[in-house]
């Protein structure tokens, strides 16, 4: 007869394999994927290494699963603030405003999230990470040209190269002065966002032809 969990057993598997993704999201915000070890990221959840085997097979797998549930979280966030604003101009504002200010307030997890070389699973979730956010910014677009409120365009080659030009941009202040695996990373210039957050919402602004309050 083949052996079948109880309800208990799968319980507390459920809470041990929660507790090993929160730790490892700690672990990402601190060191990056090269700091997020099999070994690391156990002994942070306090289990054996062993017991880990139980929920990924390898690292691979933990990173993608990692990746899955930050940038989840990431595009909750942004959802919520668009949802914030009622014209067209100001949802699209909102999420290149909550993105890249969230990426500066946590500049080693959003560097893990965009930039950090990783596994090849990784690099494929990034690519559904940036059409999510592309879809995001396309819908509004194309509410924005209906309302009449923006010249003709193609809704989803627009907030694409939008994507494109935010994640760049970040690319830098992100990746300035890494830290090692095993150090948090320093803040990077701006990181107040002051002045960065600001220039890409007015750049995102003018890209799309609206109005920046700047221009008045």
């Amino acid at each position: 007869m083949a052996y079948r969990r109880t309800p208990a057993v799968q319980a507390r598997l459920d809470a041990q394999r929660e507790a090993v993704l929160q730790s490892a999201v700690g672990l990402l915000a601190e060191r990056g994927y090269g700091g997020c070890t099999m070994a690391a990221v156990a002994d942070r959840a306090g289990i054996a290494t062993g017991s880990l085997y139980q929920h990924f097979a390898n690292k691979a797998e933990l990173s993608v699963e990692l990746f899955r549930r930050v940038v989840t979280r990431e595009i909750a966030a942004v959802n919520a603030a668009v949802a914030r604003r009622d014209a067209p101009q100001q949802r699209i504002a909102a999420v290149v405003e909550t993105f890249a200010a969230r990426a500066l307030r946590a500049p080693r997890l959003a560097y893990a999230l965009l930039v950090e070389p990783a596994d090849a699973g990784v690099d494929g979730e990034r690519l559904v990470f940036r059409r999510a956010f592309r879809d995001v910014i396309a819908a509004e677009i194309a509410a924005a040209v209906a309302a009449g409120e923006l010249p003709e365009q193609d809704p989803v080659l627009t907030a694409a190269a939008l994507v494109g030009a935010v994640g760049e941009a970040l690319a830098g202040p992100l990746a300035a002065e890494p830290a090692p695996a095993h150090e948090p990373a320093p803040a990077p210039e701006h990181s107040d966002n002051t002045t960065v957050v600001p220039a890409l919402v007015s750049f995102t602004l003018r890209a799309l032809g609206g109005r920046d309050d700047s221009d008045a």
